[in-house]
């Protein structure tokens, strides 16, 4: 598949938040749970490390450029960070990557997906993770860049903790 034509993915910078919380919303809403993003475009500055506070993630922009290879505007997005495997060590964690649907199936997401994929081996990451909502047809996409679904191949299940279960169990009241 070619890469769109006049598109460039980039590492974020502090300017790209509110393009970024704009497509978090377009993701949630596709992912159809409108109300669930909670986070600002101060968090995301925040917490990638724009605003002096330690990085806690890394986030890439896709955008169209023209000619003169100026940025026209952001097409997509994907938002990602270091974990630690205690059976095979640094581990790169894609928590996002969305682009917008009248960019998609133009190479895109496979751009975004291969910066991604080289963050990770300069790193010296021994895997990328990431997690998929069941019905998203981007399942495939990412099998046939050599992704394996492990709820299929080891039986993995996600689990989550939301903040007022660890307030429970912090203060006692659960278990």
């Amino acid at each position: 598949m070619e890469n769109f034509p006049k598109t460039i993915v980039r590492r974020g910078v502090k300017e790209d938040c509110v393009a970024i919380r704009a497509m978090i919303q377009e993701l949630a809403d596709f992912e159809k749970m409108p109300d669930g993003p909670e986070i600002t475009a101060e968090d995301i500055a925040r917490d990638a490390g724009f605003t002096g506070e330690h990085p806690l993630i890394h986030t890439y922009i896709a955008e169209k450029i023209d000619d003169a290879n100026s940025a026209l505007e952001p097409i997509g997005y994907a938002i990602c960070f270091l974990y630690y495997s205690t059976w095979q060590g640094r581990t790169y964690f894609l928590e996002d990557l969305y682009v917008r649907p009248t960019s998609r199936t133009s190479g895109v997401g496979r751009q975004l997906f291969t910066e991604i994929a080289k963050a990770a081996k300069e790193n010296k990451c021994k895997r990328l993770d990431f997690h998929v909502l069941g019905w998203n047809p981007a399942s495939e996409f990412y099998k046939k860049l050599g992704a394996i679904d492990l709820t299929e191949t080891e039986d993995w299940h996600y689990f989550r903790v939301k903040a007022e279960e660890i307030d429970k169990i912090v203060s006692g009241g659960r278990g």
